[in-house]
């Protein structure tokens, strides 16, 4: 179950100078995890497209292909 940060926790966070040393980890930490969900679950996607599909955003099956075989962790 996917839970997002309420816009009150996010204004606390922002209205903060700088944050404890933890809580800069943690939010960094939790940064870095969102990104590579994202590029996992795009890179699945990628995977998964027809060829028209991929002509409509612009790829080659080769491109995409070369994508979809990155790990999460690689830009």
């Amino acid at each position: 179950m996917a839970v997002a940060l309420h816009a009150a926790q996010l204004s606390l966070l922002n209205s903060q100078a700088s944050l404890p040393k933890l809580a800069q980890f943690c939010v960094t930490a939790a940064v870095a995890v969102t990104v590579w969900d994202m590029r996992r679950k795009t890179r699945k996607a990628l995977a998964k497209a027809e060829p028209h599909t991929l002509r409509d955003i612009g790829m080659t099956p080769g491109q995409a292909r070369r994508e979809a075989d990155k790990a999460f962790y690689q830009r």
